[in-house]
């Protein structure tokens, strides 16, 4: 037991590190040993402190330099102990597998590995020499593991910084017409700022650095100007740093604030589509590496590979199963994360703004547990007594209760029934999700597909045990009947994803289609000098496609009484989507300023127009390599195919071939005892393998959404399993 001591003080040093994330206790003991043991060696020391700090403020991390420093040692140095000590058992291991017998070894290894039992024996080592292998090899991994976890926390300071300067980029070119549209409506900028950062979940990284803004002059009490000159010096990227240092010199001079805008616009507009052109060009070059790498480099090595084990040159049954089930699949999932880092675009989150008829009815209902609730009024009580004769839930009470006089049964019943209709909204509140999902279950799976996979995929695995136990209690249960079921129950599973999430893009599209003609149309009724009301009810007259029914929504929530904003924001809870959600956000802000909206109206329409344009244009740029991803899989099929329909079938064995020929003794004298049928089952699995990934890369490079490749997936399963149906 002793042996392991050491092991034990390494787990409990790492122990408070590993709780830090999740446990502010052991946070604090972390950061206060870290402090003490080298805050003040890091006061005068370091190098690269001034990058190192300003990379700490780009990503808006919680920590000062001094704490984070001190911390990156500590955890340096924590490694390096774990390290040492792991090395001598490391080292330990070795030695005790060593000091096996070479007949024990070989009867242990396969007989192509047996040659490793005479040159794995145990050296004869001294006490010193054993001494300097521990030292060495725990002095090794010691220091590796610390400077590796040295390296590691700087740089990933480096990339968070690197993502949200490319988030910034992304999200510019709406900020700024958002800014433009509302200085368009006569808001004070100051306000337009804080609007702003009340909305950056919807507008992005960009609109998080105007947040930042917005708190050094609400809290630390720095003026507008001095404000945004410091984000400029401390933003991550460089083309928005560049617009606060120009933004606060427009300020400064007294110059018109919208032209200024105008122009930064357009600029915007113009280096987004120079960016997707780049983009594009990046997605061709990576579509042509993955037909490379992941369909033909692994097709040639299955074919090599199969060829090896059949001329009976090697068992290459178990390489092949660990590419087909291990290498393959976390290549494809890799490249698959790593495409979606970099076409990652600007999804519009919303605030939990979830506005209906009921919020307008308690309008003057403010709950104090609620911090986020925006409305004012009656409080909610913190704890009321309820004695037995208070009023009933039903508005009676008990005899008691009239005996004491009118004024104090009157307060116990109106305190006791408040507390109740409290409690009553709080139930109503935690099954209302329930409630709306059964009642109307279809706009459930439009609205989130992901839901459909709740019941699918349950019913799925339900019809693969219900399928498989007659054959299991009858013992005729083989992998072959269990791989049909489990591809049928996967095609249902996919396909009906495939489906419901198709019918969500589609639907996504044809609203985002028509925002703007409802947008121009707007602006054109509202120009001729209508209230915004007015114009929300001439445009209900006109054809908006799949728009009409949701404006006449709008406009029916309108003449029942329910004022514009609020019919705005259930006009985007119902429909949810990016386009709407920032329109919602930019007209219900510039009604608040000026009820001469129509300049906003224009700039949030070729907003909207420009965003549509640019992803029309990467989707029709990206459908000539959905086809190679296409034309590829065919490839790797007929070739797979051909490998298991001739080339097995056709090879001469020991029983078939004839007398004197070089079978019995030459190179493919084996061919007799090769595991045909393991060979027909991996070619079948590798590939079902390779169509799943490439239908799903296929959605997330054409269309930017795994869950868009799903019916590329339903495609071409279906085909690679319609195939091996067939194949003889």
């Amino acid at each position: 037991m002793l042996s392991f001591l050491p092991l034990v003080l390494v787990v409990a040093l790492l122990a408070p590190v590993a709780a830090a994330p999740v446990s502010k206790q052991a946070n604090l003991l972390v950061t206060r040993t870290a402090l003490t043991a080298f805050g003040g060696w890091i006061e005068d020391h370091g190098r690269r402190r001034r990058q190192r700090r300003e990379l700490l403020q780009a990503v808006h991390a919680e920590e000062t330099y001094r704490m984070f420093a001190a911390k990156t040692l500590l955890y340096a140095g924590l490694a390096a102990v774990a390290g040492s000590v792991l090395g001598v058992y490391l080292v330990a291991g070795v030695l005790a597998i060593l000091r096996i017998s070479p007949a024990a070894m070989q009867a242990t290894l396969p007989s192509q590995l047996h040659f490793l039992a005479s040159l794995l024996v145990f050296p004869d080592l001294s006490a010193g020499q054993l001494f300097a292998l521990l030292l060495t090899s725990s002095a090794t991994l010691g220091v590796a593991s610390g400077g590796l976890t040295y390296w590691i926390r700087w740089e990933n300071l480096s990339y968070r910084a690197n993502a949200r300067e490319r988030k910034i980029d992304e999200s510019i070119a709406r900020t700024v017409a958002f800014i433009y549209a509302l200085s368009r409506s006569g808001m004070a900028f100051p306000e337009i700022m804080r609007t702003l950062a009340r909305n950056r979940e919807v507008y992005g990284e960009a609109a998080e650095e105007i947040a930042v803004v917005v708190k050094a002059m609400d809290y630390a009490g720095l003026d507008m100007l001095s404000a945004i000159e410091r984000l400029a010096d401390r933003t991550p990227s460089e083309k928005f740093g560049e617009f606060a240092d120009n933004l606060a010199s427009v300020l400064q001079s007294g110059q018109s604030i919208s032209a200024y805008l105008e122009n930064q616009y357009e600029r915007y507009q113009e280096d987004a589509e120079a960016q997707q052109e780049a983009f594009l060009e990046l997605l061709a070059t990576l579509a042509e590496g993955y037909v490379s790498v992941f369909v033909v480099a692994p097709l040639l090595f299955i074919t090599i590979l199969v060829i090896m084990g059949l001329m009976a040159l090697g068992d290459t049954l178990p390489l092949l199963r660990a590419m087909t089930y291990l290498a393959i699949p976390l290549a494809n999932v890799g490249f698959v994360v790593y495409l979606d880092s970099i076409t990652e675009s600007l999804r519009a989150a919303r605030e939990d703004r979830e506005v209906d008829l009921s919020a307008i009815a308690l309008a003057g209902v403010r709950r104090t547990d609620d911090p986020a609730a925006e409305r004012t009024g009656v409080q909610r009580p913190d704890e009321i007594p309820v004695r037995s004769d208070a009023a009933r839930p039903d508005g009676g009470g008990s005899a008691g209760a009239h005996a004491r006089g009118t004024a104090s049964a009157g307060s116990g019943e109106s305190a006791s029934a408040g507390a109740v209709n409290f409690e009553r909204l709080d139930a109503f509140e935690n099954v209302r999700w329930l409630r709306e999902a059964i009642a109307d279950p279809m706009r459930t799976l439009r609205e989130n597909p992901v839901v459909v996979l709740y019941a699918t995929v349950p019913l799925g695995l339900l019809s693969i045990l219900f399928r498989s136990w007659p054959h299991l209690a009858a013992g005729t249960l083989s992998l072959r009947v269990v791989d049909d079921f489990v591809v049928q129950a996967a095609l249902v599973v996919v396909g009906t994803f495939a489906v419901v999430q198709e019918l969500h893009r589609r639907r996504i599209a044809a609203i985002e289609a028509g925002v703007p003609d409802f947008l121009d149309r707007l602006a054109s009724v509202n120009e001729a000098g209508m209230s915004v009301v007015e114009s929300l009810g001439r445009v209900t007259d006109s054809d908006l496609g799949a728009l009409d029914t949701e404006v006449e929504k709008l406009w029916a929530d309108i003449q029942w009484g329910v004022d514009a904003e609020t019919a705005l924001y259930r006009f985007e809870d119902r429909l949810d989507t990016p386009t709407i959600t920032r329109t919602v956000t930019l007209i219900a802000n510039a009604m608040a300023a000026s009820g001469d909206i129509a300049r906003v109206l224009r700039i949030a329409a070729d907003d909207a127009q420009d965003t549509r344009r640019l992803k029309q244009k990467r989707r029709q740029e990206m459908l000539t390599y959905l086809l190679i991803i296409y034309l590829s899989f065919f490839v790797f099929l007929v070739i797979v195919g051909a490998l298991n329909s001739i080339l097995i079938p056709n090879l001469p064995t020991g029983a078939s071939a004839p007398s004197g020929s070089p079978v019995g003794g030459g190179p493919i004298s084996g061919i007799s005892s090769v595991n045909v049928e393991g060979y027909t089952l991996l070619f079948f699995h590798a590939s079902l393998v390779q169509a799943l990934f490439s239908g799903l890369l296929a959605g997330q490079m054409g269309e930017g959404s795994v869950k868009n490749g799903a019916k590329h997936a339903t495609v071409l399963l279906t085909i690679a399993y319609g195939v091996f149906l067939f194949l003889p």
